[in-house]
């Protein structure tokens, strides 16, 4: 597997109406970030096209519905499409999310909120290790965003985070938007939260865009994706690479879906970020 950071750190995610874009300029973005679950069938058009695009650029596999927080075993069948896609594409990175969508066999289209107990952790580590035994490799596990919390949990988001990495030995992707949007509807610091977190165990950076949404008793803010990364997810950005270096990044996008263009601008503003670091200018 090529090193991701070899040449450039930022990439984008690749989603459907910019397939033929990204196959048709193969040096557009230093990487490309699929969901998964959108590659699963061999013979679509898009898996097809994902594999050309392979061919010249690296790709991570991000997924929404391995459901790690579920009470149930992962899915044998899911992961066994899982496995078929990476045994296809290699990707640099394998993720998914701090979060559950399952339940008897019913399906939701949204990643929903954990309680956060030893007993839930217990569930998310044995989900999370099963999937790694399956794979054979790490995987990296997203922190959410969320819009409430339950009563009965009893250890912080960021702890929970960080203790599911350290009984599985995940890895971490750090969504700063997530970090943003949580943090306001919950009324934590965001570096309260920043500041649990082992650097030496975050791999990737997801950045995005929310919105604000006033409701009768105040305002949520709702992770959205689909607008401009806000500038004061870009202030934590660059605080945290400031802090402990370069890193895989990447510009989320997923509805209201721009022209590739505008994503290539956002993947540039964190190139440009990342650039000013003391042993990147050493490099350049």
């Amino acid at each position: 597997m090529t090193d991701p950071l070899a040449e450039n750190f930022v990439g984008v995610g690749l989603r459907e109406p910019h397939l033929d874009f990204f196959r048709s300029h193969p040096n557009a973005a230093s990487w490309l970030e699929i969901h998964s679950e959108n590659y699963f069938t061999p013979d679509s058009h898009r898996h097809q096209s994902l594999l050309a695009i392979r061919e010249q650029t690296e790709i991570s596999c991000h997924g929404i519905g391995l459901s790690l927080g579920s009470v149930s075993n992962v899915s044998q069948f899911h992961l066994n499409q899982l496995k078929s896609l990476i045994d296809v594409i290699d990707p640099m990175f394998i993720s998914d999310h701090l979060s559950w969508s399952e339940f008897g066999g019913h399906y939701y289209n949204d990643l929903l909120p954990l309680p956060y107990t030893e007993e839930a952790l217990k569930i998310f580590c044995r989900n999370v290790e099963q999937v790694q035994d399956a794979l054979k490799q790490n995987i990296l596990i997203e922190n959410p965003s969320s819009y409430l919390r339950f009563e009965h949990s009893q250890i912080p988001e960021w702890q929970f985070l960080a203790e599911v990495q350290s009984r599985t030995d995940c890895r971490l992707l750090l969504d700063l938007n997530n970090v943003h949007v949580s943090c306001f509807n919950h009324n934590y610091e965001p570096q309260q939260y920043l500041s649990a977190i082992d650097p030496s165990t975050v791999d990737e950076i997801h950045l995005a865009g929310f919105t604000k949404k006033p409701l009768d008793k105040g305002e949520i803010w709702i992770d959205t994706h689909n607008q401009p990364v806000s500038d004061e997810v870009w202030s934590l950005y660059s605080n945290w690479v400031n802090q402990h270096g370069p890193i895989a990044t990447l510009i989320e996008w997923d509805t209201d879906i721009p022209e590739p263009q505008i994503l290539l601008d956002e993947a540039s503003k964190a190139q440009s970020l990342l650039a000013q670091l003391p042993h990147l200018k050493q490099r350049a």
